[in-house]
């Protein structure tokens, strides 16, 4: 006696009643399982961009909007502050480091970000293709970008100004002055994925028309042409922000006769979108924010400004889960209605059964093996559901900040779910089964 297939007989007697316990049930388990999914890779996300940056640096406004811009990337800066400014902050003696970023362009979408060494390695970056950016005009592309946008090392482009390319083109500002690719980085699952990385003088030199102009001419700054920018000191490095060497620098042209004090006055009149700070010590944030008070510029801290965020965001979260809870518990009770109502109208077959040599437990095993099929039935289609809305979430992401949420694995969460609702199914079948183990053989054929 096949109690898997007779059990399944059963519940197709009945399709109407079966559809509808398994569509409320795989719709509870759907929304469930998504939120756990999207829970898990947006806070994989939130803390792999965070990562040991203890404040941001940058011009007043919104702090969130200051994270959201220059840690994720995914909103515009709240302006640009003067070098000169920031200096009071970042040479602070209770500054451990700071990572300069200067954007304002893009290729295709995909921001342009002026930066030195100390970005990539911040986050453990590496070069897959080419090598890392150390001249002026020199671009590294983050994984993402070069599959996207086809480009490969030694390929050029020009960026537009702003921060998408959704602008009417006939309005576009575009720059003349190339940039050539010489790296490509592996993916790292963080924000260095979106992003094109060039050294700060990049993005300072494409928006100094005088300089942009002077500079147009240039065959190749990478490589020492004439006209070429490069860095002092080991006549090639900067006594400042040089991109290789990570310090606060200038830029000069060859044969350019301004001095050292010149060139610092000259850079110290630039402007930066903002500064990644890590602190010294836990003193930190109360002495730079007394130097920050009376200026333009605010200290944001990620941690604080990220959990504010996650309990707006987890407020809906919870809500979401709540209604979703509360489908899952009409489904198992549907369920329990179902295979009560199906014990008393099959009280007949399941005498025949006892009476065909079947026991007491091969009827109770049976009512718990079709409340069981259901509640299977009903997960494995909610994992399903979960998996096709979260790669719908995902194309949206990607689509409009360029991030991706796309693992569908099975998650340590998901395993307890799992476990609960074989639990709560188990109840759900349990007192019907109980009744076929009661029931009196002889009353019931006698009654038939």
């Amino acid at each position: 006696m096949n109690l898997i297939k007779i059990s399944w007989a059963n519940l197709r007697v009945k399709p109407l009643n079966t559809l509808l316990s398994i569509v409320l049930l795989a719709f509870g388990v759907g929304v469930i399982s998504l939120l756990l999914l999207l829970e898990k890779q947006v806070t994989e996300k939130f803390d792999r961009n965070i990562k040991d940056i203890d404040f941001v640096l940058g011009a007043k406004g919104s702090p969130m909007q200051l994270i959201l811009a220059n840690v994720y990337h995914v909103d515009a800066p709240t302006g640009n502050i003067k070098v000169s400014d920031a200096q009071k902050v970042i040479k602070n003696p209770m500054v451990k480091e700071a990572i300069p970023l200067a954007y304002g362009d893009n290729y295709e979408k995909w921001r342009i970000v002026g930066t030195n060494f100390k970005y990539p390695a911040h986050y453990d970056a590496k070069v897959s293709e080419g090598r890392m950016f150390s001249a002026p005009f020199e671009a590294t592309l983050g994984k993402r970008v070069a599959d996207e946008t086809g480009l490969k090392v030694g390929d050029k482009f020009t960026s537009m100004h702003g921060f998408d390319n959704q602008s009417n083109e006939e309005d576009a500002h575009h720059h003349d002055h190339p940039f050539v690719v010489v790296g490509i980085l592996e993916t790292n699952n963080s924000a260095l994925d979106n992003l094109i990385l060039t050294p700060v003088e990049s993005v300072w030199l494409v928006h100094d028309h005088g300089d942009e102009e002077e500079h147009s001419s240039m065959e190749n700054p990478a490589h020492g042409e004439p006209g070429h920018v490069h860095e002092e000191g080991d006549e090639h490095d900067h006594t400042g922000e040089n991109p290789a060497h990570g310090e606060e620098g200038h830029v000069h042209v060859d044969g350019d006769e301004h001095d050292h004090e010149h060139a610092h006055d000259h850079e110290a009149s630039q402007e930066m979108t903002a500064y990644l700070i890590k602190k010294r010590n836990p003193l930190a944030a109360m002495m730079l924010a007394n130097v920050v008070r009376d200026t333009n510029m605010q200290l944001a801290d990620p941690a604080i400004e990220m959990n504010r965020l996650s309990q707006n965001f987890g407020l809906g979260m919870d809500t979401l889960k709540a209604i979703a809870i509360l489908i899952m518990i009409l489904s198992f009770v549907s369920v329990f209605i179902s295979l009560y109502n199906s014990l008393k109208e099959r009280k007949y077959e399941l005498a025949l059964l006892r009476t065909m040599g079947g026991s007491r437990g091969t009827l109770f095993a049976l009512i718990m093996q079709e409340g069981l099929l259901l509640v299977i039935i009903g997960f494995v289609t909610g994992t399903i559901l979960s998996r096709i809305g979260l790669l719908a979430l995902s194309s949206l992401l990607k689509e409009n900040f360029q991030y991706e949420i796309n693992d569908l694995s099975v998650s340590s969460s998901e395993l307890v779910l799992l476990a609960v609702t074989l639990g709560v199914g188990v109840l759900a079948s349990l007192l019907p089964a109980l009744r076929a183990l009661k029931m009196d053989i002889s009353k019931t054929l006698s009654n038939a």
